[in-house]
């Protein structure tokens, strides 16, 4: 293995297991959206969760790089719908801890189903991270809320979709997909952690 490889695999664990310093904004301090823009960028759970759906997306490549994110996104948003108009969801923060290690593991095996299929996977944990952004909407407005954290949901789901796709040409065809399968590993793991140490 070359030395820009080591380097730039190591890049990748250190960024993979970063966890941003942010506390939530307050809306009426910094406006509805990026108070929803900053809320999923505060959770360890749906950081991890969302660029697992990435990982697992770029494994399965084609119209699942786009249309498997898109289906969480718009599921998600059906859970904040759902969520505003007062409708309870049992079982909600072990469903988000269960995404994590699920989707982790889906992209550790690389688990090859139809493209319908991930996408009605990732949906149904979907719902239940919108479910949690509309319990937590506290004094924002509801729409520019939801654009906020259906934004920064998109961009870390192309976070890991770039760095499946990146380690994918890196270290080329089986290797490349090997190594973002590890990454699905420890995203599994990080939920593991989180499930336990929570």
């Amino acid at each position: 293995m070359t030395r820009t490889r080591i380097s730039s695999l190591a890049a990748f664990a250190f960024i993979a297991s970063a966890s941003p310093a942010l506390a939530h904004l307050d809306p009426v301090e910094h406006g509805s959206f990026m108070a929803g823009f900053s809320h999923p960028l505060f959770g360890t759970d749906h950081i991890l969760a969302m660029v697992a759906v990435g990982l697992w997306a770029a494994l399965l490549s084609g119209r699942a790089l786009w249309l498997v994110p898109l289906a969480f996104v718009g599921t998600m948003l059906a859970g904040f719908v759902a969520a505003m108009a007062g409708a309870p969801l049992p079982f909600l923060e072990p469903v988000i801890l269960a995404s994590v290690v699920v989707i982790g593991l889906l992209a550790a095996i690389a688990l090859n189903v139809p493209t319908g299929a991930a996408m009605a996977m990732v949906g149904f944990f979907a719902f239940f991270h919108g479910h949690a952004h509309g319990g937590e909407i506290g004094e924002a407005g509801a729409y520019a809320y939801a654009a906020g954290f259906a934004i920064a949901t998109g961009l870390l789901h192309a976070a890991g979709v770039a760095a499946g796709l990146f380690v994918g040409r890196l270290f080329g065809g089986d290797a490349g997909r090997t190594v973002t399968r590890i990454a699905g590993a420890l995203t599994a793991l990080g939920g593991v952690w989180l499930a336990i140490g929570g």
